[in-house]
């Protein structure tokens, strides 16, 4: 048992100790965060330098992916180049191709509508009697050059037997001549006795036999229809594959391994200008 005074002594003593040690914690505290921060503001000063190893790895680590990166970005670049040199040049290869085509269909009309005119020029011709003598000196006294100094021959006449005005038609003789070949023309299509027989029309001679029917193309023999792959092979060129995506009454379009579309005319199949067969033949 202890009376009062001793345990206030020991009271005494135990705040006294509490208070050192305290005093010794926060010394203790002080010292270590000043060591703390010694030692990152060295550690700063390295990095500012260049010198600390944990800036060096992962700035030697950023250095090689941007390297990496930069030659992916330059083969990629080229690449796509190259893609838009070759898409480039697909679509002069179609242009000039489809310019070709146009210019074959533009012929073959132009000589179909000449065969045309010359066919109706020729019925004409056997249809209408008439001599070519008029017509061969009308186009010679046509073409003969007029004397600037000879009086004009046809002038309007004027007669005073007529009490009233009348009209003096001045027209060339070819002019008559062509109104009397119509005149004619027309007097025999009418007439039921005078209707002369019709030359036969020639009809134009085809090396192959080709034709559409019902979405599906008929050439030598075979039929091709849509997305088949077929070999089209042109006079002096090389033979190239192609995909059918479309046949229509008289054209079929196709679509090369680049991409570019084309087209042929069904009458350029029956003249032998192209000739198209199946890949697996």
């Amino acid at each position: 048992e202890m009376d009062d005074e001793d345990c206030e002594r020991r009271r005494m003593e135990c705040l006294d100790e509490m208070s050192n040690l305290e005093k010794q914690f926060t010394d203790l505290k002080d010292q270590l965060y000043k060591e703390r921060l010694s030692q990152v503001d060295a550690k700063l000063q390295e990095v500012i330098a260049g010198k600390a190893p944990e800036y060096l790895e992962p700035l030697a680590a950023l250095q090689e992916n941007m390297q990496i990166r930069t030659k992916v970005a330059g083969i990629y670049r080229e690449l796509c180049l190259e893609s838009v040199k070759n898409k480039y040049e697909c679509e002069i290869q179609a242009s000039r191709q489809h310019c070709e085509s146009e210019k074959l269909l533009l012929y073959d009309t132009v000589q179909s509508e000449l065969e045309e005119k010359i066919r109706r020029l020729e019925e004409d011709r056997h249809s209408i009697d008439i001599t070519s003598e008029l017509w061969n000196d009308e186009l010679q006294s046509r073409k003969k050059r007029k004397d600037p100094f000879s009086p004009d021959k046809k002038k309007p006449v004027f007669s005073l037997t007529f009490p009233r005005p009348y009209i003096v038609y001045m027209l060339q003789d070819l002019d008559i001549l062509e109104d009397w070949t119509t005149i004619r023309k027309a007097m025999a299509t009418l007439g039921p006795h005078r209707v002369k027989p019709e030359p036969p029309v020639k009809l134009e001679k085809h090396l192959h036999s080709a034709r559409s029917e019902e979405g599906r193309l008929y050439y030598d023999g075979e039929w091709y229809g849509r997305g088949q792959t077929i070999c089209i092979d042109k006079k002096d060129e090389c033979p190239t594959s192609a995909i059918i995506t479309t046949i229509n009454h008289d054209e079929v379009w196709f679509k090369r391994p680049d991409g570019s579309k084309s087209k042929l005319y069904i009458s350029q199949l029956q003249k032998g200008k192209y000739s198209i067969k199946h890949k697996n033949n």
